[in-house]
């Protein structure tokens, strides 16, 4: 088994606290919502969200993929950091035996109006596989995505998750 690390960053002028109700302790509600297009549900199979909790996102018809599920292993809301496994579905392949996430949420300046998601993401592959660059581009565009959709809603809408 091998593993690919990738690093990701982006700002947002979005306070971290907010970014991170939206897109981590709220995401079962609101990215449906958001994203009818691609996502049809998120349903929590076991547990309360926290840590242990394992969760499947169920994407459209449409999507490339049927579902994923994810394993949360650490949920740390007062230092805005969660962590998570792909450990199912049909977007690992048969090459991917899971991915494990790491997205942590910082003040980008004083006044935390602003923060800086840092997103970490390490494939585990089976066998001798190496993943291709452009294999991993797809998954962080798509990540991208959901991330700007949520902040332009949170931008629009500045008393949610306040």
């Amino acid at each position: 088994m091998g593993v690919t690390s990738i690093t990701q960053e982006f700002s947002s002028p979005v306070a971290p606290e907010r970014l991170f109700k939206a897109l981590i302790l709220d995401s079962n509600n609101l990215i449906p919502k958001l994203l009818p297009q691609s996502i049809k549900s998120v349903d929590l199979l076991r547990g309360d969200g926290g840590a242990g909790s394992i969760e499947q996102v169920n994407f459209t018809e449409t999507s490339h993929f049927k579902y994923v599920k994810h394993q949360i292993n650490e949920l740390d809301k007062q230092n805005l950091v969660c962590k998570y496994t792909m450990i199912e579905g049909d977007a690992l392949g048969d090459k991917l035996e899971s991915i494990v996430y790491e997205i942590k949420f910082e003040a980008s300046d004083i006044n935390g109006a602003g923060c800086v998601c840092k997103m970490t993401s390490e494939y585990h592959t089976l066998g001798g596989y190496e993943v291709k660059e452009e294999e991993i581009k797809g998954g962080k565009e798509s990540a991208m995505g959901i991330y700007k959709v949520v902040e332009a809603h949170l931008l629009e809408n500045p008393h949610l998750y306040a």
